[in-house]
């Protein structure tokens, strides 16, 4: 695919990369891409891996993953993406658990990991590349380690022989060869290495072509989200096949500044980003006058006729509500989408959670045309996601061509085909677990389809709770509906065999103590004002307002708010954000008995600062 593209695209930009915050983005055309793959697969041949060995790449975003993983692809080795905030426990199993024979690391930041590990198998390791050294020494003892660009030096010193040598490795590729070993996080238990082969990403890539028919070569996209995620990987390999630029935002915390800088018209995202930009949206309305706030009503109002009631349905809108939609889309949409950083958005796939209806309606009637979707490591990323036209609010859309999905008799979502691996790497037992006896394979979530023929995805499987009352629960479905509150920022809903629900609540503690300010609750000693009656009864009354459709027995009754968040080095979230409701119940065991007994709460101890 590189290749045929940089025939068809010589000097146009394939992608582009900013070093350092606030500086220059630089372009690397489709020619430049191709020659530093062919160098970079030269250099891993001259360090001694063989094909169907693994190398493995921890690093946040960087154009070099990129360069790596189809270097390592024409030498017929297998990748393996690695969280940058991995821990040193994850990074050994998962090194050692795929094999790998060649370390990749972004800087000093995941050298230790690389380092500590090569130290415990010195026999297994070829090198540690880093891909920026910048002023960076390695250990006194370290033997293994080279820059990235000493390592592309010893591709670029390759003799005939060993461009012979990748050449033949090449062309003796196999659709069935393994292209990523990637250890899915998961919420129990330890990570099991999902086998992506060419023919599974072959195959999302001919059915997001026939998909996604509203997208060209002509559009620009932000790598946002980590590229060691099947979402953001697959991703990027699909603008590449349809010769999308790409941006590549190498510190997710700058989000806001780097979107502003680029205006991408794609970009994947989670459903947090769209949570926090309707939450500063409302907040901005909030302070309008009242004729401001009835003109921002009507604006929204036309939006949501237009483009949810005659575009997705496929039917002309009438002439004069696209008058007064383009009237208001001037006046008051493009300003919202020029403030983001959005001002030409086309579409922007959203999964990894729940995003509630109303957030989704919100975006689309302005314009955003956020799509929501479904998938796993283990298919190749996408399942199903929203048609442009035919979606249904609520839904995960519709399943992609190839992929076949039907509900298993109790409620799980089972899934076939091209993009469903063929199993877990080494790990029979899993297999065994994971797919029926003719081969579809078990998702671990519950859904059910609509009489449009839309996927309704429920909650995983293992996370629905029945209450002491015999009553079913899914917690996620509530999570993701309170998680449009601006005073809320990370929520875990409690009740499994418990008489009724509640809630650990992580708030927005800006948002929280300026109500604080304004109604004269005093902030500064942060445990005395988190346990406050008046800050739990105005944050129970908000939720009430969101929870008031719902039977009485799936609604919240008790809150705790924490002063920290839910740590991803205590074990307390995946690496993807999703919570591990085992390990928060047992870190958390005294302030949720305190929600059931009756007995006073003391907020938990507020870490120092480090």
């Amino acid at each position: 695919m590189i290749r045929r593209q940089a025939d068809k695209y010589v000097d146009r930009e394939a992608f582009r990369y900013c070093r350092r915050k606030a500086g220059e983005w630089l372009p690397t055309s489709w020619e430049e891409f191709r020659a530093q793959i062919d160098v970079a697969a030269r250099a891993l041949a001259r360090l001694g891996v063989k094909e169907k060995d693994s190398i493995a790449i921890c690093s946040n975003n960087n154009p070099c993953i990129l360069i790596t993983e189809f270097a390592g692809f024409r030498n017929r080795l297998a990748c393996i993406p690695l969280y940058s905030s991995s821990s040193q426990g994850q990074y050994d199993f998962i090194v050692e658990n795929g094999q790998a024979r060649v370390l990749f690391v972004g800087d000093s930041n995941q050298y230790p990991l690389a380092y500590n590990y090569w130290k415990k198998h010195p026999e297994q390791i070829e090198k540690i590349v880093i891909f920026k050294s910048d002023g960076f020494t390695p250990n006194a003892d370290d033997k293994a380690t080279i820059s990235w660009d000493e390592f592309m030096q010893t591709g670029l010193e390759a003799g005939d022989e060993v461009i012979d040598l990748v050449d033949q490795r090449t062309a003796r590729g196999l659709p069935d060869d393994i292209a990523t070993l990637i250890y899915t996080s998961g919420t129990t238990g330890e990570p099991k290495g999902v086998c992506i082969s060419h023919a599974n990403y072959d195959a999302a890539m001919e059915a997001h072509l026939k998909f996604l028919t509203n997208v060209n070569d002509k559009q620009l996209s932000m790598s946002f989200l980590p590229m060691s995620h099947i979402f953001e990987k697959a991703w990027c390999y699909f603008c590449l096949t349809k010769g999308i630029r790409i941006a590549v935002n190498e510190d997710p915390r700058i989000i806001q500044d780097t979107i502003k800088e680029v205006r991408p018209n794609l970009m994947t995202c989670v459903p947090r980003f769209w949570e926090k930009v309707y939450a500063g949206v409302k907040e901005k309305i909030s302070g309008m006058s009242k004729l401001q706030q009835m003109m921002v009503g009507r604006a929204i109002r036309v939006g949501y006729r237009r483009n949810l009631g005659f575009k997705r349905e496929g039917k002309p809108v009438p002439a004069l509500l696209e008058k007064e939609y383009r009237f208001w889309d001037k006046k008051v949409f493009s300003l919202v989408k020029k403030t983001i950083g959005i001002p030409d958005p086309v579409m922007f796939p959203t999964a990894g959670a729940a995003l509630s209806p109303r957030i989704t309606e919100f975006m689309q009637s302005i314009g955003i045309n956020v799509i929501i979707g479904y998938g796993l490591s283990e298919t190749t990323a996408t399942v199903s996601a929203f048609p442009f036209v035919d979606y249904e609010i609520g839904t995960v859309g519709k399943p992609l061509p190839m992929v076949k999905v039907k509900i298993d008799t109790n409620g799980e979502i089972l899934v076939k085909g091209p993009t469903v691996t063929a199993g877990y790497y080494n790990n029979p037992d899993a297999n065994a677990e994971a797919f029926t006896k003719d081969g579809w394979f078990r998702t671990g979530d519950a859904g059910y389809f609509t009489e449009g023929g839309s996927l309704v995805l429920t909650e995983r499987v293992k996370d629905l709770f029945k209450t002491s009352n015999g009553k079913y629960i899914a917690p996620q479905l509530l999570e993701s509906r309170l998680a449009e509150n601006k005073f809320i920022d990370e929520i875990a809903v409690i009740g499994d065999k418990r008489k009724y629900v509640t809630a650990l609540i992580v708030p927005n503690l800006e948002q929280l103590k300026a109500w604080g300010v304004l109604n004269n609750v005093d902030s500064s000693d942060l445990k005395a004002f988190l346990a406050d009656e008046r800050v739990l009864g105005m944050l129970m009354s908000e939720i009430d307002e969101l929870q008031k459709d719902l039977a009485k027995y799936e609604q919240i009754k008790k809150i705790t708010l924490l002063p920290n968040h839910f740590s991803l080095a205590h074990g307390e979230v995946t690496n993807t954000m999703k919570v591990r409701r085992s390990v928060v119940a047992k870190h958390y065991a005294k302030e949720i008995e305190a929600m059931y007994d009756g007995t006073p709460v003391d907020a938990p101890l507020i870490p120092e600062e480090k």
